[in-house]
């Protein structure tokens, strides 16, 4: 009997999707979908999800895939439930302001950009991004302040050293701006 029932559990993981996995194997599934931009079977696996049961990592992608549609409107939708799901979740919290930032809401952006550095304190791009939503308001003793931070956690990155030399241009603080640009020059001189 007991092996009928694990004949029937096995056929059933291979026949009815998502079926007997749990959660971080269905979401490598959907990363590994995503990654290969097979977007329509990654967005009807994570829609034969119920609602309740999704996990704030599956919100986030269906986020990323509205967003990609460019449905602002439901990615924002989707990300806002990823951080109910998980208000630890700070992709959701950086890709929620990437899309305030996008779409001129750079004051938004700024309090989701400090959400995510709240909850990790180390990434870079949210550094990087936070900096330029400042730049947009004026604010360039600020945007100065989160630009150094991004190039301290990701010095390799030379769009994080132009921005810098722009910010200390705006400052007027001509050889802080040629220092920056010259690190600016010489990555994208490395690249080549």
């Amino acid at each position: 009997m007991k092996r009928l029932f694990l004949l029937i559990l096995c056929i059933l993981s291979f026949v009815v999707p998502g079926f007997a996995q749990d959660a971080a194997e269905l979401d490598d599934r959907i990363n590994s979908l995503y990654a290969a931009n097979q977007v329509d079977a990654a967005f009807n696996l994570l829609l034969s999800i119920p609602q309740e049961e999704r996990t704030s990592h599956q919100w986030l992608i269906l986020g990323n895939l509205m967003q990609d549609m460019g449905k602002i409107g439901d990615a924002e939708f989707m990300y806002e439930h990823s951080l109910a799901v998980d208000p630890k979740n700070y992709k959701a919290n950086y890709n929620l302001a990437n899309l305030y930032l996008a779409n001129g809401k750079p004051n938004m952006a700024i309090e989701k950009y400090k959400a995510a550095l709240k909850i990790n304190n180390e990434f870079a791009y949210a550094y990087y991004n936070l900096g330029c939503a400042y730049i947009k308001i004026g604010e360039y003793r600020k945007a100065k302040n989160a630009l150094l931070d991004a190039v301290y956690f990701k010095s390799t990155e030379p769009d994080f050293h132009y921005n810098l030399a722009y910010v200390y241009k705006k400052l007027n603080k001509t050889k802080d701006a040629e220092l920056y640009l010259g690190y600016y020059n010489k990555l994208i001189n490395d690249r080549k």
